[in-house]
Order: structure tokens, then C-alpha cells, then sequence
């Protein structure tokens, strides 16, 4: 690994060649206006300029750095994947609680400290006990926390735990290799930080609940023991904000989730959206991330995804592909969405239409497909296809559109999950797709 100058000592020699860029040019212009005193006003309204656009650029920079430094070392191979559980997620913990420590935030975990510690017992692919064989394995949130005095706290999170050398959720078909997570979810991590950082002495009428989850990958192990164990009063919350592979903002392409858990939020995201962001909105606080956990609390919640990747879920999920400057937009519409509630009363919450807890499907099966989330027209369209699982096996390939199982006509991802939940391991189906505009029906074996 390149070995890296300290940023403390980087920052300073950028200050120094800053400063004497300025003085440079402070000095020419001087000259100038000198020369000719009609050009005195114009040399004070230029330096001011430029000092500004210096500021603002040296700012931002520095961000950039820092949420690089961040993901580098979440996404090391010293940690080994960060799979919950294991050494690698102990050093991940650990940063970051040193990093809330660094910016000031209290800890508001178990006993005093950063950390929130439980058991689990992992389950089967489709939910199902495993022996008693199966050891529990231990899992750790880590919670800080901005006291404004606030009588409403915004929990802002992100899970910070990935797959390790490759799991179940794995979309590798080479050797066994180090899954280093930088966009899932290093990059949602380094966000975190940095929101914490800048919520400091600011938008001060909510208190701020900062939480790196563990255990997503498992199935939102961290983010549901919490939503039953706050440790804050859960009637206190006013929403939550969750931040998901935030890391590959691409065309300025940027997905939201839960738009439809509060009253408030379409109108609200129509005026703080930026110009250049071309949104996709789902209503659902249902999804495949943590901000579920707190839906299911009648919490409202949003969601943000910048969309999923040839390296989802494979080792090549590396730093050298994140798109910092990416991270920063999607940094600075979250504080827009966090100042422009700050006057606001409590949020309303929405229950979404069909996605209660009690209709939430329940599997016996898998297509051993990755859904492409950002999609938004009608179907479900496939993003990678797991070789040797039933879709790859019936030749359904990344693009695919399915807009049909069976006699269940596929619309959205509710439908597609409605309709996966009604067959069991051995049955077969015939999938309708959309492949390159065209129909295409293929046979499922379960």
C-alpha cells in the first residue's frame, strides 16, 4: 500500500501554497490599482471574489479528502471484508467510534459507551432454523450522539458491515477473495461522518442519533435489534435518514426510498432537490436496507442509493471506483432535506400501501437474481444473474425485464416478491420477459 502523508501535515502545505497564491495575486492587483485609481474598487470586488472561490474549493477539497481516508481504510484488506462478526467488523467498529469521538458526539450505546453488543443466531437462505450446531454470532452497532435539547431526535445511519471473503450474498464466480465493500457500504459510512461533522452547532431544534449498523448484510440484524432496543425513548424520533451505497453517482442518477412514509416528503424534495440530480422515487419504506427496521416502528424514513454496479457484491467493489465528488452531492442534498425540517414540527408518518408487516411475503424459494433498483419502469429487471441458481440456469441474464411467474403479472418489486413467495423448492414456472423490447418465455425449475 502507497503510504499515505498525514492529513494534518497535507492540509498545511496546501494552506501555505494557498496563502501564497493569494498574496501573489494580492500583490499584482495592488500594483495595478496603484497605477490607475479607477481600478481601486474593482481590485477590492476581484480579491474578494477569488478569496471566496478559494474557500469554497479549499472546503470542499478537504472533504473529499477526508471521506477518501475514511473509505480507505474501511475498504482495506486488513479488514478482511468486514463481515459481521469477525475481526475485520471489530477494527471497522472500533474507527468509527474514535472517529464520533473525534467530532464530539456522545456516546449513547450500551453502558457509557459508543458500542450497542447482541447475539444472533444466524438462519437459512429462506429464513429457516438452523441446528443447534450453528453458533450465534456477536454483532455491534455503533451510536452517537448530538444533545441539542431537542425534545426530537433525527437518527441518521448506515450500515458498515459487508460480506467478507464472499457469502451467501456473494455475486463472485472466480476464487475465493476478499469482498472490500467500498461502495457498499464504506461509502455510506464515510457520509455518516462527515453529516456528523457538519451537524455540529447546527439545525440545533432536533437532536441528531448518528448509528454505523452491523449485520445488514445477514438481514438488517443491527438496524431491527435497535428499533426494539433504542436507546434513546422511540416516541423522541422524529424520522430516519439512511444512507445505502452511496458511492457511484452516475449521470447524476440518484434513487430515494420511503417518499411516500410522510405527508411531507415529495413536496419537500421538490424544492431542496439540486438542478443537475435527476431523481427516481419509491413511496415504500420497504426495501432491502436498514431504514425498514425503523418503517416497521411507524417511523418515517428516507433512503439513498446511487444505483447498483457490475461490482455489487463482488471483490472488485474497490476504492479507485468511488466517485467521492458523488458522495459530497449526495451529502449536501441530505443536510438541504435535515435544515429545511429543522423548523418543522414532528413528521407525520404514512403507512405505504401495501407493504405492511403482515403482507410482507415470506420465501420458500430464490430466482438467484439482483434486482436492478434504480429501474422505475414496469417489471422487475434483473442486474446479475448468480450462476448456478434457477434464473442463470433457465439462461435469464442481466437486463432481463420480468414482467410475468406464472399467471402473477410482475409490475414492481412488491408484485415480483408476491409472486416469487407462492412457490416452493422443486416446482416449475414459466417466467415471461423483456429482452432487448422483445418477449421472451423461459422455464423455471425451483
Amino acid at each position: 500500500m502507497v503510504q499515505q502523508m498525514p492529513l494534518k501535515q497535507e492540509r498545511e502545505e496546501k494552506k501555505n501554497r494557498i496563502n501564497a497564491l493569494v498574496l501573489n495575486c494580492y500583490l499584482n492587483l495592488r500594483f495595478a490599482a496603484n497605477i490607475n485609481p479607477m481600478l481601486n474598487k474593482f481590485f477590492h470586488f476581484i480579491l474578494f471574489l477569488f478569496v471566496a472561490q478559494l474557500s469554497v474549493a479549499q472546503s470542499t477539497d478537504d472533504v473529499i479528502r477526508s471521506l477518501k481516508n475514511d473509505v480507505t481504510y474501511l475498504a482495506d484488506d486488513k479488514l478482511e471484508g468486514r463481515e459481521t462478526g469477525t475481526k475485520g467488523a471489530e477494527l471497522a467498529a472500533d474507527y468509527i467510534s474514535k472517529r464520533f469521538a473525534e467530532l464530539g458526539l456522545q456516546p449513547k450505546g450500551d453502558n457509557a459507551t459508543f458500542f450497542q453488543v447482541f447475539n444472533q443466531k444466524p438462519k437459512g437462505v429462506h429464513g429457516e432454523t438452523l441446528p443447534d450446531s450453528v453458533k450465534e454470532i456477536s454483532v455491534k452497532n455503533v451510536i452517537g450522539f448530538i444533545d441539542n435539547g431537542a425534545a426530537t431526535t433525527v437518527v441518521i445511519g448506515a450500515h458498515y458491515d459487508h460480506l467478507g471473503y464472499g457469502d451467501e450474498g456473494s455475486l463472485n464466480t472466480g476464487e475465493k477473495a476478499i469482498h472490500n465493500g467500498a461502495d457498499d457500504n464504506a461509502s455510506g459510512t464515510s457520509a455518516l461522518l462527515q453529516i456528523a461533522k457538519d451537524l455540529k452547532g447546527k439545525n440545533a431544534n432536533n437532536n441528531y442519533l448518528l448509528i454505523a449498523f452491523s449485520g445488514e448484510e445477514k438481514g438488517l440484524w443491527g438496524s431491527n435489534y435497535y428499533s426494539k432496543n433504542t436507546t434513546i425513548p422511540v416516541t423522541s424520533i422524529n424520522y430516519m435518514i439512511n444512507m445505502d451505497m452511496v458511492g457511484r453517482l452516475a449521470e447524476n442518477k440518484l434513487a430515494i426510498y420511503g417518499t411516500g412514509t410522510s405527508p411531507v416528503w415529495n413536496d419537500l424534495l421538490k424544492k431542496v432537490i439540486p438542478d443537475t440530480i435527476k431523481l427516481t422515487k419509491t413511496e415504500s419504506g420497504i426495501g432491502p436496507s436498514d431504514h425498514t427496521s425503523f418503517y416497521l416502528k411507524d417511523i418515517p424514513v428516507l433512503h439513498f442509493f446511487t444505483g447498483q454496479h457490475a461490482d455489487y457484491h463482488k471483490p472488485s467493489d474497490d476504492v479507485d471506483k468511488i466517485n467521492f465528488s458523488g458522495i459530497v452531492a449526495v451529502i449536501n442534498f441530505i443536510e438541504k432535506v435535515i435544515t429545511e425540517l429543522n423548523d418543522d414540527d414532528k413528521l407525520a408518518f404514512t403507512k405505504t400501501k401495501e407493504e405492511d408487516k403482515a403482507s410482507t411475503p415470506a420465501f420458500k424459494v430464490t430466482l438467484g437474481v439482483m434486482p436492478d433498483y434504480m429501474f422505475s419502469r414496469i417489471g422487475m429487471q434483473i442486474s446479475a444473474a448468480r450462476e448456478g441458481k434457477p434464473a442463470a440456469n433457465a439462461g435469464l441474464i442481466a437486463g432481463d425485464i420480468v414482467i410475468k411467474m406464472g399467471k402473477t403479472n410482475v409490475a414492481d418489486m412488491q408484485t415480483y416478491m408476491q409472486a416469487l413467495s407462492l412457490y416452493k423448492v422443486g416446482d416449475k414456472v414459466k417466467v415471461v420477459v423483456l429482452r432487448d423490447g422483445k418477449k421472451k418465455i423461459v422455464k423455471v425449475v425451483f
